[in-house]
Formats: structure tokens, sequence, C-alpha cells
């Protein structure tokens, strides 16, 4: 996979080269026969029909069915057996399952996201004794190294099988540096939630990925199926991308809502969207722009005639501090091989950080700090210097952007 740059509120808005079809692996087929029956006989409990099954002795696993609604899926599931087995200087209440296929070869290894949308990707433990599953994303998880664990806790499958869905946020004891993971997990009966869960959740931040999962727990049906026929109004009233596309204006919403790779680009570009409204707004701000470059900022602007202003947009994560404070991982989710140190920001990449609320209050208001006043990562760190992905929302920050915007015009 390639292509891929941070551009945005946690969402990549570039091309994303991706094989025709995925690497796999040879797997011993009596270790895999439980987590393919345990997906099959998912999937037929919710009335689904089983047009392909999968090989046991080849991984990851390709299924495709039917709903009973008619709408044809697909998945290709990288499934491992998940465990609760009490190891030597672990806690003791530690679940985990072992992400591993082929020889422990040390390289990279890229999950695989159809090109064209019509499989989706599932990465994650099975534990077919207890009947749930653990599922983590696929797109922070590639390139991954095989021969990890990922763990979780008693308590989280307390919660999946107690309510039947679960999202958490995972707690984590490596180094600073590591991104922020959620993790969902459902019982058995939920196999279904969690494929449309994905579809829907492709490419998301983390902190949207949360909502979105919390959001899955009512009902969560297709969405591609054929809009009803709409009158379409008089030309003067329509706007020129319906009158290009020779459709509704309402047709083309419906179109956004039933293809995920378009409702997720334009969920992307919503938030700068609500910032720039907001900064236009603003008494002393002029050429307020969204440069829409690959790898550039999200936000160019002047104020009261200073020299052109940038501002970056972060999402928010879902769970705040332990005293209700909001977070940001604040890092790109890709970087590259040569450079590892090019996932974390350095002061000079943008002058503010505007911080989108809307993953907490799911209403689109802002926080602003200069990135300059921003914690750095320490001497113990091989990056140190930049900017800690660690941002906590505290007295650095604020609602009102004009004192942020006059001390970094006068600088």
């Amino acid at each position: 996979m390639s292509g891929l740059l941070d551009q945005g509120p946690g969402t990549y808005r570039t091309t994303v080269v991706e094989p025709l079809h995925p690497k796999t692996y040879d797997v011993q087929p009596r270790d895999r026969e439980p987590l393919i029956a345990f997906m099959l006989d998912a999937l037929r409990a919710e009335g689904c029909r089983i047009i392909h099954e999968p090989r046991p002795d080849r991984a990851p696993f390709r299924i495709t069915f039917e709903t009973p609604e008619g709408e044809r899926m697909g998945i290709v599931a990288y499934a491992f057996l998940a465990t609760f087995t009490p190891t030597k200087n672990r806690p003791e209440d530690e679940h985990s399952f072992q992400i591993k296929y082929g020889s422990k070869d040390g390289k990279l290894h890229t999950l695989w996201q159809d090109p064209f949308g019509v499989y989706v990707t599932l990465f994650l433990g099975i534990n077919p004794e207890r009947g749930f599953f653990v599922a983590a994303d696929p797109v922070l998880h590639s390139p991954t190294k095989f021969f990890i664990r990922l763990e979780f806790k008693e308590e989280h499958v307390t919660q999946i099988l107690s309510k039947g869905w679960h999202a958490w946020e995972r707690r984590r004891r490596a180094a600073e540096g590591e991104p922020v993971e959620v993790l969902v997990g459902g019982s058995r009966s939920n196999l279904l939630r969690l494929i449309r869960f994905e579809r829907e959740a492709c490419r998301e931040d983390q902190g949207h990925r949360q909502l979105l999962a919390e959001r899955a727990v009512g009902d969560v049906r297709a969405t591609n199926v054929v809009a009803p026929s709409v009158t379409v109004p008089p030309a003067p009233h329509l706007h020129s991308l319906a009158r290009e596309l020779d459709l509704s204006e309402s047709e083309v919403l419906d179109v956004i809502a039933s293809a995920r790779r378009l409702k997720m680009a334009v969920r992307g570009w919503v938030a700068e969207e609500h910032l720039v409204r907001q900064l236009r707004k603003v008494p002393g701000v002029t050429d307020c722009l969204r440069p829409d470059q690959e790898g550039g900022v999200d936000v160019t602007l002047r104020f009261e005639g200073s020299r052109p202003i940038s501002m970056e947009c972060k999402n928010v994560l879902r769970e705040k501090t332990a005293s209700g404070v909001p977070r940001i991982d604040f890092q790109r989710t890709r970087t590259s091989k040569r450079d590892p140190c090019r996932r974390f920001y350095t002061p000079d990449d943008f002058d503010i950080v505007a911080a989108c609320l809307h993953a907490v209050t799911e209403r689109w208001e802002f926080r602003f700090a200069e990135t300059t006043t921003l914690d750095r990562l320490g001497r113990e760190h091989d990056c140190r210097g930049r900017v800690s992905n660690r941002v906590v929302l505290d007295q650095r920050w604020g609602s009102e952007v004009t004192e942020v915007l006059r001390r970094v015009a006068a600088h």
C-alpha cells in the first residue's frame, strides 16, 4: 500500500494503490477450521446465504454471502484464535490473540483492502468456545509484523458477553509514540454488524471509529438500496453539481450515503468545512482558504493583514482523561519506513492546531492552540524535539481563536 498521507482531521484523502488480490499464506487447517465455522455459522444464523466458503489451509479467509435483504457482500478476514491462557509475568486477567501467518520473517505485511470496495477487510481474534470476537482496525495495523500479540482484558470480555457489542480504547503500557487504538468486540450474533461497521468505519480516525461503533448498537442495515424517484426541482434552484450529474440534489445525497468511500471522503472534509466557516466570521480574518494539496496544511488565512497563517484540524478521541478533559492522538497514522520520525509533527509544520470536539460532543466545535506551545518528545525518545503525540486539551487551549491568531501574527 502506498500514497497514504495525513491530510485533515485524521482521514487520508489521496490515492491508495492496492493490489487486486490479497497475499495469501499457508496455515494449518485444523487450527483455522473453528474460526471459519464461527464466521459461517454466525452469518447463517442471521439468515445469510453463503455463496463462497474459504479453504481452511489458506489465509486470509474470503467469504461471500447474500443478506436476507438481498445485498451481496464479501469479507477478507485476517482471523486468529483468541485465548485466555495465564502466562508468567503477564496480567492474570489478560486475553490475547497472536497475529501470525507463515514464517516468522520479521518483515512487514500489508493487510489488504479491496481497491473496488466490494470486500470488507476484518482483522480479528475469535474465541469459538465462549462465542465472541474482538476486532482491531485493519488500516491502523497495516503493515504489520507477524508473530505479535494483541491483548485485551477479561473486563472487556464480560462487557461483550453481557451486551453483545462493546467498543473501547485499548490501554497500552508501551513507550510514548504508540498510536491510540480502538477495539470493537461482539458476540457471535453480531458478526454481520461488525462487517457493516468496518465498511462504514474504514480509514476513519480512532475517535470517530469509536463513535461509529457506539452508534452501531442500533439497527445497522444495508444502505446501498435504490432510492425512490425524486421530483427534480426547477433548474435555477438546482446545485451545479446536481445538474452536471443529471440527478436531483436528494439523489446526489443518496448516492453519497450508499457508497462508503464517498461518505468517508465527505466526512473527512466536513470538520474542515465547519472550521473554515467559523474562521471566516472572525473579525480581521481574510483569505481563509483550504489549499487541498497532498501533504499540505488544512487551512491558511491572514489575520489583520498578517503573513499567511497555517492551521491543522485534528479530531479528538472519543474517551476523555479521568478528569474529563478531551485528548488528541497527535501524529500521522502512516509514516515513511526510511524515516520513522515522520510520524510525529514538528513545531514548524503549521502555526495553529484546531481540535474538533465532534467525536466527544457530537457538535462541530473547536479548541485552538499554538503548535509551539505543545509538549515535545523527551530525551528518551528517538524522535526527541518533535511534538508529543499525547496531547491533552488543557489550559493552553481555548474556544476563542482571536487571541491565538493575534499572538501568531505578531511573531
